[in-house]
């Protein structure tokens, strides 16, 4: 890949004309650029058919995809699959193919690395090594094997600490010029950076999970340090207010240790901050790190606080955990080449 040069994965068709007609290219040629690079994942611009030789070898001398093959995989025993991505500048990165019957997710990275310093979190251990832009963000989606129907962005970094480049890429996700993946298929994660969360509300139309760990704001800051800087119930006011006028998904992510977050007196006041919002629970299992203590609340209690989250009208589910057995869990990412396979990916179509 040629450094000087302007990748074509993560710009829009205004961004792609312009940069076209500055080398004498009409720009009617920035939709086709687009279509081969988010539609059919091409890594050479020798792959185009439809674009004439002469306009394409001027394309070639400023352009290139910005796409790139995973460096290594491992496969779960659950049939997952997490990839190790690096950026041109040397920054690795996690993607995870999430296989369920008819649905398939991608949970992408949006740094490498991650400030935030989330107690139970593997990659804010790992240290901070960069943001992604938005085409290294949309190349974990294009470029391994598997078809897709969902996107979350959950894995390596905090979204609202790189905002700009994921709202880039969440708007090539679901453009129709992009990826064309519908709105309430893509869903952005956050530990609630409250401007962030109110720009993915105004500039997008995607799902928005806000993890949360505990109802009350001393316990949370002990394991989230964010809290300090973004108060959850200022983001969780922002939520609320916005409504479900897009009808996109609101969601609390709640991970449950035991003896720690998992009491009626934690139940009682989900209840009394989440009653009547519409905003659902998702309950998830605890993945310990290292030589950590701490354990995850048994199938049992997490399956009595679902119900009785659902019972005072809340909807809520208990995620199961994929991917445990590759360091693919939630929480467990941390771009470490010696986790992989060493075989290189062969990247083929992706598409919803």
């Amino acid at each position: 890949m040629k450094l000087e040069c302007i990748p074509v994965a993560g710009l829009d068709p205004a961004g792609i004309e312009t940069h076209l007609e500055s080398i004498g290219i009409e720009p009617r040629y920035g939709r086709r650029l687009l279509y081969w690079v988010y539609r059919r994942g091409i890594k050479s611009f020798g792959e185009i058919n439809d674009i004439p030789a002469r306009v394409l070898k001027t394309i070639t001398e400023s352009f290139n995809t910005g796409l790139s093959s995973p460096l290594a995989s491992e496969t779960s025993a659950d049939g997952s699959v997490k990839y190790l991505f690096t950026t041109p500048g040397g920054l690795l990165h996690e993607t995870v193919w999430l296989p369920d019957g008819k649905r398939s997710t991608v949970c992408i990275s949006v740094q490498s690395g991650c400030r935030m310093g989330c107690r139970f979190c593997a990659t804010g251990q790992a240290g901070w090594g960069g943001n992604l832009t938005a085409g290294e963000i949309i190349n974990q989606v294009i470029s391994i094997p598997q078809s897709f129907t969902h996107v979350v962005f959950m894995g390596m970094g905090e979204p609202g600490d790189n905002i700009e480049e994921v709202i880039k890429s969440a708007k090539i996700l679901t453009a129709e010029w992009g990826l064309s993946a519908g709105h309430s298929k893509v869903t952005v994660s956050t530990v609630g950076v409250t401007p962030s969360v109110k720009r993915l509300l105004d500039e997008t139309d995607c799902n928005i999970t806000l993890s949360l760990h505990s109802p009350f704001p001393d316990e949370r800051l002990c394991v989230i340090p964010a809290e300090a800087i973004w108060p959850f119930a200022e983001t969780l006011r922002v939520m609320k207010e916005a409504g479900n006028r897009k009808k996109r998904r609101f969601t609390i992510a709640y991970v449950m240790i035991e003896g720690k977050n998992d009491s009626d007196h934690h139940l009682e006041e989900l209840k009394r901050l989440l009653s009547g919002t519409g905003i659902r629970v998702n309950i998830l299992p605890y993945h310990p790190l290292g030589e950590d203590s701490e354990r995850s609340s048994s199938d049992a209690v997490m399956m009595r606080f679902k119900h009785l989250l659902v019972t005072a009208g809340i909807s809520a589910s208990v995620r199961r955990s994929r991917g445990t057995d590759i360091a693919a869990g939630c929480g467990m990412m941390a771009g470490r080449k010696g986790n992989h396979d060493k075989t290189p990916i062969a990247s083929g179509k992706a598409g919803v």
